[in-house]
C-alpha cells in the first residue's frame, strides 16, 4: 500500500474516483480481480437448505417453534442466495451468460425478478445514475419531484423515516414491491430499458409469483412457515442493505462511490454468510469484484482516505434510516415533503455516522 496520504483522500466530492481505482488495483495486484466461477456452487448447499426446510415444515409434524426456525433458515437463505445472484449477474464469477441466468433465476426466481430485468434495473439504471438527483431508480428522489406531484408525498408514509407505525413493516415486503413498481412502471419511459422485452419479464414475474401461490395452497395453515416468513426474510435481509447504501449520503453529479455511497459493518459470522454484500462502497467501485476480496479494498479506503470512506455498523445505520427523512431539498439535505420543516444536513449525520 501507498506510504505518503494522497491529496485525494481529504478531497470530498473530486471527481478523483479513476484515481482510487487505479490505486487500488496496483496495491492489491492482478490476482484480487480474477473471476471466481467456481464460487458458484454456494448454490447447491444453500437451494437443499431452502428445499429442506420447507420439505421438513410440509411432511413432519413439527411444533411451532421448530417450524419456526426452519421458516427463519429458508427465508435467510433465499436471501443469501440474492446476495450471491447479484454478484453473478454483474459478472464477478465468470460464466457464460447462460448460466448466469440460470443462477440469477435461482436467486432472484423466489423475489420475481427476472436476471435480464435485473441487469437492466440494477447494473444499467441504479450503477449508472446512484444517488443522482431523481435518475437513480432505487431514491425516493428530490423535492422537486415532489412539488410539481404534491400528491406522491404520501409515498413516502410507509417508507423508514417518515414517524408512521407501518414504517416499521417496510423492510418486510420493501424489495418484491418496488421491483414490481420498477417492472411495471419505470420499464415503459427509462432510456436503460430501451429494446427491453417489458411483457415477457412481467409474464416471468407473474409465473414466479403463481409458483409461490400454489405453495401457499398447498401448504394450507402452514402457509405462514413455508411462505410469508420466509419472504419476508427475504425482503428484510436485502433491504436491511439496500437502503442504507444510498439514502443517508450527498447527491454527487460525478457518480463517485466513496462520496455518494455508504458501506456498513456486519457481524463477523454473519459477513461471509451474506457475501460481504455490507461493503458496497467497495462494490461500486468494482462491480465485477468477487465479494470474498472485497475486505482488501475496505482495508486500503480506511487507511488512504478514513475521513471520506463512511462505515457504520449495520445496526446503527438501520436506526438512522429511521431517524433521516427520505427525499433529498438539495444535493446534502434530506426533507419530509409532508413536513418540511424537518430536515437534515447530511454531512453533519456523517459525523454522527463515521
Amino acid at each position: 500500500m501507498t506510504t505518503d496520504t494522497p491529496t485525494y483522500s481529504r478531497q470530498f466530492g473530486a471527481d478523483d474516483a479513476r484515481a482510487i481505482r487505479d490505486a487500488v488495483k496496483k496495491d492489491l495486484g492482478p490476482a484480487a480481480f480474477k473471476s471466481r466461477p467456481l464460487r458458484g456452487l454456494w448454490f447447491i448447499p444453500m437451494t437443499a437448505i431452502i428445499v429442506g426446510s420447507i420439505a421438513s415444515i410440509l411432511t413432519f409434524d413439527l411444533p411451532w417453534w421448530g417450524n419456526l426456525l426452519l421458516s427463519l433458515l429458508a427465508g435467510h437463505t433465499l436471501a443469501c442466495q440474492a446476495l450471491l445472484a447479484h454478484e453473478v449477474l454483474h459478472g464477478a464469477l465468470g460464466m457464460s451468460r447462460r448460466m448466469q441466468d440460470v443462477l440469477g433465476w435461482m436467486g432472484f426466481g423466489p423475489a420475481m425478478v427476472p436476471p435480464e430485468f435485473w441487469r437492466r434495473w440494477h447494473n444499467v439504471a441504479h450503477h449508472a445514475h446512484t444517488n443522482l438527483g431523481d435518475k437513480d431508480p432505487d431514491s425516493f428522489g428530490t423535492m422537486a419531484r415532489y412539488e410539481k406531484y404534491p400528491q406522491m408525498a404520501n409515498f413516502t408514509k410507509p417508507a423508514p423515516g417518515s414517524g408512521t407505525w407501518y414504517s416499521f413493516l417496510f423492510l418486510f415486503y420493501s424489495f418484491m414491491f418496488h421491483a414490481q413498481l420498477v417492472l411495471w412502471m419505470q420499464t415503459r419511459r427509462r432510456e436503460e430499458f430501451k429494446g427491453f422485452n417489458r411483457r415477457k419479464a412481467i409474464t416471468q414475474s407473474l409465473l414466479c409469483g403463481a409458483a409461490w401461490i400454489a405453495l401457499a395452497i398447498a401448504s394450507g395453515p402452514l402457509a405462514i412457515f413455508t411462505v410469508l416468513i420466509p419472504v419476508m426474510i427475504l425482503n428484510f435481509i436485502g433491504q436491511s442493505y439496500i437502503l442504507t447504501n444510498h439514502m443517508m449520503r450527498p447527491q454527487m453529479d460525478n457518480n463517485h462511490p466513496v462520496d455518494n455511497s455508504m458501506s456498513v459493518r456486519a457481524w463477523r459470522w454473519i459477513d461471509p454468510l451474506h457475501f460481504h454484500f455490507s461493503h458496497h462502497v467497495e462494490h461500486h467501485l468494482f462491480p465485477k469484484m468477487g465479494s470474498d476480496q472485497a475486505p482488501k479494498v475496505r482495508a486500503w479506503l480506511e487507511k488512504e482516505m478514513p475521513d471520506r470512506y463512511v462505515c457504520p455498523s449495520h445496526v446503527k445505520a438501520v436506526a438512522m434510516l429511521y431517524q433521516t427523512p427520505r427525499v433529498y431539498k438539495d444535493a446534502k439535505t434530506l426533507i419530509d415533503p409532508l413536513n418540511p420543516e424537518r430536515t437534515v444536513d447530511v454531512m453533519e449525520l456523517q459525523g454522527q455516522l463515521g
